[in-house]
């Protein structure tokens, strides 16, 4: 009878595929569990975008990545429910599948902020899928602006509006601005798309907010320089399918366009709430579950959670952000862990080491913050 350890990690993104790789070595059985057979590289979805990239240039099988790793098996599936009690893991069509130890780095999803039918006017950028609809219609955009016999027509066509000023956004923005200026410039007769008008509205008070404040301040002059129109403290109140309305300074104007992307926010994985319910844990308004020190759910030492869908606070009482790096870093230390547990051992508590941040803003162009030295323009880009 075989009783090999058996480790299941729901989720192929950064924090699974790390955690399944660094058990490679140790004597476990892995079964990593994704709705899709690839490995996304979610940092440049915004060039696929924006026509920069092809799918297949930031998407790796997940079977591929780990042929060579005797002891994991890749299995395809939608995980629907956890059997906390039984240890069990059930998927779509009533599959089930049994752990010793269960590592849970479901990811996340788009926020629209109790706003969901936004989502059909206002794409996210989270999935290819989302990523090449964003594509079409930007391109479709600009071949509407070239037919269009009116000069109202041709402005909405040609009027970009990105909702969410983080790092997504701006990448976004400047991507746009790229394509109008410099990859699309000699390419339609009838109109320039030159002339775009490229919106990107935040409802904080600064763009990057992530980032310390005289980076924000470069960006914004790159933005600006490219002819991005940045609006700050800008609240979204309605989005349609030609419009989005703006409340700022006590105004309100709606800006009539066919092109609306949304980047400003996201929500954890629902299989949060659904882990918290069955494990008696506790979630933020986010849906991530708060973890313990050892990134575990608290009385369930067997349940890890790492990436997006951990709410950890442990480091200094700030929560760490939701970007690859904290994903991968800590599917390494669930993988550790488990294995000096076999070893009748432990580890101290995870810790994040903050290697910086970084964000392309356009052509030549980006901003770095790697906590010793802080980058602008080109030496950044």
């Amino acid at each position: 009878m075989d009783t090999q350890h058996r480790v299941v990690i729901i989720g192929g993104g950064f924090g699974g595929l790390f955690a399944a790789r660094a058990l490679k070595r140790t004597p476990v059985q892995v079964t990593l569990i994704d709705r899709r057979n690839f490995h996304l590289f979610q940092p440049l979805l915004y060039q696929v975008a924006t026509g920069g990239l092809s799918p297949a240039n930031i998407a790796a099988p997940l079977r591929v990545l780990l042929k060579r790793q005797k002891n994991a098996e890749v299995r395809l599936g939608e995980v629907i429910d956890i059997d906390v009690a039984n240890r069990q893991v059930i998927l779509t069509g009533g599959a089930k599948v049994g752990y010793d130890t269960l590592i849970v780095a479901a990811g996340s999803g788009p926020h629209y902020f109790g706003h969901d039918e936004w989502q059909e006017a206002a794409p996210p950028l989270k999935s290819i899928a989302d990523a090449e609809e964003i594509r079409r219609r930007v391109l479709l955009a600009f071949e509407a602006a070239e037919l269009a016999t009116d000069i109202e027509s041709r402005r909405a066509c040609l009027t970009f509006v990105v909702i969410g000023g983080g790092t997504t956004g701006v990448e976004l923005t400047g991507c746009l601005s790229e394509l109008a200026h410099h990859t699309l410039k000699r390419d339609y007769r009838h109109m320039d798309p030159g002339s775009a008008r490229i919106m990107l509205v935040e409802g904080g008070d600064r763009i990057l907010p992530s980032y310390p404040v005289k980076l924000s301040a470069k960006a914004v002059a790159t933005l600006t320089r490219l002819g991005v129109e940045i609006q700050t403290g800008a609240k979204v109140i309605n989005v349609e399918t030609d419009a989005v309305t703006i409340r700022r300074d006590g105004r309100t104007e709606r800006v009539l366009t066919r092109t609306i992307l949304w980047a400003a926010g996201v929500q954890a994985s629902p299989l949060g709430r659904l882990l918290a319910e069955k494990a008696g844990a506790r979630a933020d308004r986010e849906g991530r579950i708060v973890v313990q020190p050892d990134l575990t759910v608290p009385g369930h030492p067997e349940l890890f959670v790492v990436g997006d869908l951990a709410h950890f606070e442990h480091q200094g009482g700030k929560l760490l952000p939701g970007v690859a790096p904290v994903a991968m870093q800590q599917g390494r230390y669930a993988a550790d862990l488990i294995g000096r547990r076999l070893q009748g051992q432990s580890l101290p508590p995870f810790r994040y080491k903050d290697r910086g941040s970084m964000a392309v803003i356009g052509r030549n162009a980006a901003v770095a913050d790697l906590g010793w030295l802080r980058l602008s323009g080109f030496p950044a880009w």
